[in-house]
């Protein structure tokens, strides 16, 4: 079907070539050139649907292969009318074959995820037993394999033994010495299928035996020997049955391919509709393109627009609005300032919209379907109908004009040129109110004063423009809605040298009217610019202030986190302890006891109330330990000297090392650096760690020059596994290892969380996404453990 002229102007059909260029058949190839914007809502929810799984599926677990996949359906039905294929027709039945079968394998590697494309894959059938039979018996399109059966296999052992008595005998012919003098070439070789030696012709009747072939000189006559005539015979004779034995699989098989004719057809074509899906969902990521939100109510509203054929480095993102507070849009401005551009965009991401595909454009932009796209865009001059410009505008207004409805998108350049101005101007203010009536929406570009001021003073209709910067005489490309574009004709010739003798005289000229309307328009674009200024200005600092706020927010959470887990260890630690020093003091009572009964003397009684005393004494200074982290104290302590920014202390309280950062406050209150963790520590809780007293593996570490901080003595693991851990538990766990790695500087950690549900590798990634130190991270590739795994890169 071909294309109607409306889509073609708007450029549809390049895009689509686009998309024919990311498919990988053929025949889907063909399938994407012939898409046609789809006007039911409810099919391009569904078409829109399928294309973002695609695209989902795609980003998350890479595009499935449809290589070696050709249309066989025309063999297959021959086929099944009873036809004996072709190796070359039965190799492409067994490729397609396994092309549907890897990719119903690949949608089962798709864990725990559910799409609209399910029912697409539940439908690819295929035949693994006919296609492992295939590839069993056929080698390439011109041979059949050896063991492709027991028959074929006894045969070609036959004759290749055969042809091996054959050789034999003739290589014993010509090494004889009788003989050689009447060959023309010591060697073996075949006419018609048959083994003969080459013999000069002078001594043809020398050797008895058949003539096969003379050479082109008449030199050399190709004799087969009386000796081999026979073993010749018997293997014409065995390659005859051979051939039949080939005929006999090439018809079982292609019998068996007629059996699976429809379900392997009715499978191809959905295969064909899954390479289509993917290419969309690819075609999507070049484009860096987006769902839109889908209506039918005639509201577009398009946030960064970019147009497809312009590259996407260069291209200026717009937002373009329509059919929501206004139906109808002016948009003015200079020439080459963009107009036309944000017209065809505006159409062709509708269009694309329509065509199932997602759209080069920001999050949540909105997208109507219509029964129509309507568009009068570029040079119609046709030479053979002999129709100036504006006639052939003209006569393209009429034809929309006798279609438009409330269900059209109307796209009109330059409405009114190409004639008088005056008479241009009332003629488009017509077309446009004519085109209102019928309630279509409409988007049109113009240069007259006239229009712009008809924008301002009706209801429903909005003026917009396209930004031009006078002082560089570029246009900025930017469309501004509410705002009417300025032609700049004065600045920009001012700026290029004319005269100022003549651009004066040119102002005095123009009607007061359009001076006013100019004049409106240059305040208020003077007013936008200031106003835009100040909005990203205000963005930016509240952009500042949420960043800092969020940073904030998460180092204390962190640190509150760290402090808690270090207190409940400490507490754990303490009270095993205790608990062991119980047990040990009542080990020792019972001895007493033992003792004072078997020696009731005043001596062994004293001495056990004395010992009793001595361990309950023990056992409440040990009680009184127990929460080492509240009630310890640094008492009896001296710094030996003053303390230096990059000195290493130990924070007694928490037996946990730091390096100083700044010298104490006013209050006394030193901070210190633990980990990644800041803090302010009291100055009497800090004990100066001597460096010659830290020791790395037994050793002093070696001190880099400029460098003042101590050295972890721990082994630092690149790899840590919180399978069966809470989500919050391997947090924790992750975070030391983390921790730890940022300190010695290495750069990748690994991390085991396992398959399973998935619920703790999601909560995982929440948290790495926030994390200071954290780069990026990746799910593992094969080899590394898939997404069982996730791969750390730290900054």
């Amino acid at each position: 079907m071909d294309m109607n002229r409306d889509y073609r102007v708007l450029e549809l059909d390049k895009v689509l070539e686009m998309l024919a260029a990311k498919c990988a058949c053929a025949d889907t190839a063909d399938e994407a050139r012939r898409i046609q914007p789809q006007t039911d809502l409810n099919r391009v929810h569904d078409m829109l649907l399928q294309t973002a799984d695609a695209h989902m599926l795609a980003g998350r677990f890479g595009t499935p292969s449809f290589g070696g996949a050709t249309n066989i359906a025309g063999a297959l039905r021959r086929a099944q009318a009873g036809a004996v294929l072709s190796m070359g027709e039965l190799l492409r039945i067994a490729s397609v074959m396994r092309t549907i079968r890897t990719l119903r394998d690949w949608r089962g590697h798709c864990e725990g995820v559910s799409t609209s494309l399910d029912g697409l894959f539940m439908t690819l059938a295929s035949n693994n037993h006919l296609e492992d039979k295939i590839t069993a018996s056929i080698v390439s399109p011109e041979e059949m394999n050896d063991h492709a059966s027991a028959e074929l296999y006894d045969i070609r052992r036959k004759i290749k033994s055969a042809e091996s008595r054959v050789r034999e005998q003739l290589e014993k012919l010509i090494r004889s010495a009788t003989y050689q003098k009447y060959l023309q070439d010591s060697l073996v070789t075949m006419r018609d299928g048959r083994f003969v030696v080459p013999v000069k012709a002078e001594f043809r009747s020398q050797v008895a035996g058949l003539v096969h072939d003379t050479s082109s000189s008449g030199a050399t006559v190709f004799i087969e020997p009386m000796a081999v005539v026979e073993t010749n015979n018997d293997i014409r004779l065995l390659q005859g049955r051979e051939q039949e034995e080939i005929e006999r699989i090439l018809t079982a098989l292609s019998a068996e391919c007629g059996e699976n004719a429809d379900m392997l057809i009715a499978s191809y074509h959905t295969l064909i509709e899954l390479d289509l899906l993917f290419a969309k969902a690819n075609l999507a990521y070049d484009m860096d393109a987006s769902l839109p939100i889908v209506s039918a109510d005639g509201v577009i509203d398009l946030k960064k627009a970019r147009h497809p054929l312009i590259h996407k480095k260069k291209v200026v993102p717009s937002d373009i609005r329509l059919g929501g507070e206004f139906d109808t849009l002016m948009i003015t401005g200079p020439n080459t300032g963009g107009k036309t551009v944000t017209l065809k965009t505006l159409g062709l991401l509708t269009s694309m919209t329509m065509c199932g595909m997602m759209i080069p454009a920001g999050d949540n932009s909105r997208v109507s379907v219509f029964d129509n796209i309507l568009a009068d865009i570029g040079d119609e001059q046709s030479i053979e109908q002999s129709l100036s410009t504006f006639s052939a505008h003209m006569t393209n207004i009429i034809r929309i004009l006798g279609v438009a409805g409330d269900k059209s998108l109307v796209l009109l350049d330059e409405l009114g040129a190409g004639t008088d101005p005056v008479e241009g101007a009332a003629l488009a203010e017509s077309i446009i109110e004519q085109l209102r009536s019928k309630g279509a929406r409409i988007a049109a570009t113009t240069h007259y004063a006239e229009l712009k001021s008809y924008a301002l003073t009706t209801p429903g209709v909005e003026n917009g423009s396209c930004e031009f910067n006078v002082e560089t005489l570029r246009p900025t490309y930017k469309l501004l809605i509410g705002v009417p574009g300025r032609s700049n004709a004065f600045a920009i010739c001012a700026q290029l040298g004319m005269p100022d003798a003549v651009v004066e005289q040119a102002r005095s000229l123009v009607s007061s009217d359009n001076t006013r309307v100019e004049d409106v328009v240059a305040e208020l674009d003077t007013a936008r610019q200031e106003m835009e200024h100040k909005l990203e200005e205000a963005e930016r600092l509240k952009a500042e202030a949420e960043a800092v706020k969020r940073e904030m927010k998460e180092r204390e959470e962190k640190f509150e986190k760290t402090k808690q887990g270090e207190i409940e260890t400490a507490r754990n630690q303490a009270a095993r302890i205790v608990s062991q020093a119980r047990a040990e003091a009542d080990d020792l009572l019972k001895e007493i006891d033992r003792l004072r009964k078997d020696y009731e003397s005043a001596k062994i009684s004293a001495l056990n109330g004395d010992a009793k005393a001595s361990l309950r004494a023990r056992l409440r200074k040990m009680e009184a330990s127990v929460d080492p982290v509240e009630q310890r104290s640094n008492e009896g302590y001296v710094l030996p000297r003053d303390l230096k920014v990059g000195d290493t202390v130990e924070v007694f309280g928490l037996h946990e090392k730091g390096t100083v950062l700044a010298l104490p406050d006013k209050s006394g209150n030193v901070m210190v650096q633990m980990g990644i963790i800041k803090s302010r520590v009291k100055l009497g809780e800090l004990r100066l760690v001597e460096e010659s007293k830290v020791t790395f593996n037994g050793q002093k570490p070696r001190k880099k020059a400029g460098t003042t901080h101590s050295i972890d003595t721990k082994k630092v693991q690149t790899e840590v596994d919180v399978r069966g851990c809470t989500v919050e538990e391997g947090i924790l766990e992750v975070d030391r290892v983390i921790d730890h790695a940022v300190v010695m500087k290495l750069g990748e950690v690994r991390v085991i969380h396992g398959k399973g549900t998935g619920a703790l590798r999601a909560g995982l990634h929440q948290h790495f996404r926030k994390h200071p130190n954290i780069k990026s991270f990746r799910l593992g590739v094969y080899g590394e453990g898939e997404t069982g795994v996730t791969i750390i890169e730290l900054k």
